[in-house]
C-alpha cells in the first residue's frame, strides 16, 4: 500500500515514518514536508492512502483556525479520490478554541470528502503528545521540562493540573491503525499532572549517569525517560566510567539499574567487523568497550547525519543507544571486547529491534 504522510517532518510525522518503517514494511510511505506543500497534487498521485498530520497549532488566532481547515481543503483537491483517509485529529475539539474550530472544520472537509469518494475515513482524536526529539515551547510542556531538566535548570512554571499524557509512538499507531478502520478513534492516554512530570524528570537528573540508570520498570516512566534521553544525545555522551584497581586488577562498574536488572552480555569483535546496523523503538541498550578500540555510530532514522564515538578499554565510558537512532560498533586495531546491557530480557516473538544500516550504501 502506497501511503501520502503529510507533516512528515513534523515531530509526529517523524514518529509516524519511523513507526511504520519499523512495524509495517508493507506500506511504501511518501512524505509531505511543510516545503513540499506547493508540490502536493504530484506527490500524492496514485496513492491509496492518506495520513494527514500537518496542521497549524502556532500563530494568530485566524490563521490557526482557518489554516487547519485550508490544509485539508488542500489535499482533498490534490488527492481528488483517495480509497481511504486518517486524520491526526485533537481531542480538545468541541473546547471552543481557534485551534479546536479548526481541526473539527479540517475533520468535517475530509469527513464529507471521504462520503462522497465512498472512501472510509478514520478521524483519530489525540490528548496532550510528548516523545523523543519534541521541540520546547513548541510541541508540548514535556518537551520544554526536559530541556530545563537536561540544562540543570527549573521550568518558569510548574502550576499543577492534571493531565493525560500520549506517548508519540503510540498516537503513530493509532494513526497506523487507522488505515484499517474508519469513525472516530480516541487513544487512552496516561493520567498523571504537571507536577509530577517534573518530578520525574527531576529524579531522572539526580540519578541518572555515570554506571547509573533509573527505575524504568513502568512503561510511562520509560517513555518519559527515553524522551529525556533523546535530548541529551549528542553532547550528554559517553558517561564517564570510574575504573577502581589494586595489584589484583582492575573493576568498573558499568550497570547499577536502579529498576529491573534486564540483561548483560559480553561479546568480542574481530578488528575491522561490525555489530549492530538496527535501532529500538523502546529499550534502553547499553555499550561499554572493556578492551581494545572501538567506534560506535549512530543515525537518526530518516535523516542522514551520522554521529560517532571512538572509545578504547584504557578509559572506559557508556554510550545508551537512544531509540529510534540505528547504530553500530566496529572495532578498530585488533579485537575489541564490549558488554552490552538492555533494561529487558530478550524475547525473540517481539524482539524490538529493525534492521537498517548506520551508513546505508548509495
Amino acid at each position: 500500500m502506497k501511503v501520502a504522510v503529510t507533516g512528515a517532518d513534523g515531530f509526529l510525522g517523524w514518529h509516524l515514518r519511523v513507526r511504520a518503517k519499523a512495524l509495517r514494511p508493507d506500506l511504501e510511505i511518501v512524505p509531505v514536508a511543510q516545503a513540499d506543500w506547493p508540490r502536493l497534487a504530484e506527490l500524492v498521485a496514485g496513492v491509496d492512502a492518506v495520513i494527514h498530520v500537518a496542521g497549524i497549532n502556532r500563530d494568530t488566532d485566524e490563521a490557526v483556525r482557518g489554516g487547519n481547515i485550508a490544509l485539508a481543503k488542500d489535499l482533498v483537491a490534490a488527492v481528488n479520490g483517495t480509497p481511504r483517509l486518517v486524520y491526526a485529529n485533537s481531542i480538545q475539539v468541541g473546547n471552543g478554541t481557534p485551534y479546536a474550530i479548526g481541526k473539527a472544520g479540517a475533520s468535517d472537509v475530509l469527513g464529507e470528502a471521504a462520503a462522497r469518494w465512498g472512501s472510509s475515513y478514520t478521524d483519530v482524536r489525540l490528548p496532550n503528545l510528548f516523545g523523543e526529539h519534541g521541540r520546547p515551547a513548541y510541541n508540548s510542556f514535556v518537551a520544554t521540562f526536559v530541556a530545563s531538566a537536561v540544562a540543570g535548570e527549573t521550568p518558569g512554571s510548574l502550576a499543577d493540573r492534571p493531565i493525560g499524557l500520549l506517548h508519540a509512538q503510540r498516537a503513530a499507531q493509532a494513526l497506523l491503525d487507522g488505515l484499517d478502520g474508519s469513525g472516530v478513534v480516541e487513544p487512552v492516554p496516561h493520567e498523571t499532572s504537571v507536577e509530577q512530570v517534573w518530578e520525574t524528570l527531576a529524579e531522572f537528573r539526580s540519578v541518572y549517569g555515570g554506571a547509573d540508570v533509573p527505575d524504568v520498570t513502568d512503561g510511562f516512566r520509560l517513555d518519559l525517560f527515553n524522551t529525556y534521553r533523546a535530548a541529551l544525545f549528542p553532547a550528554g555522551y559517553p558517561l564517564a566510567l570510574t575504573p577502581r584497581g589494586d595489584q589484583r586488577g582492575r573493576l568498573v562498574e558499568s550497570i547499577r539499574s536502579h529498576g529491573a536488572g534486564g540483561q548483560v552480555f559480553v561479546s568480542t569483535t574481530n578488528e575491522g567487523f561490525t555489530r549492530g546496523e538496527h535501532f529500538h523503538l523502546r529499550k534502553i541498550e547499553r555499550f561499554v568497550v572493556l578492551a581494545g578500540r572501538a567506534e560506535i555510530a549512530l543515525r537518526k532514522i530518516c535523516t542522514s547525519e551520522v554521529v560517532s564515538f571512538e572509545v578504547s578499554g584504557d578509559d572506559p565510558v557508556a554510550i545508551d543507544m537512544p531509540t529510534m537512532w540505528t547504530h553500530n560498533i566496529t572495532a578498530l586495531d585488533g579485537e575489541a571486547t564490549t558488554l552490552f546491557w538492555t533494561n529487558e530480557l530478550f524475547d525473540p516473538h517481539h524482539p524490538d529491534t529493525y534492521w537498517e544500516n548506520v551508513r546505508p550504501s548509495v
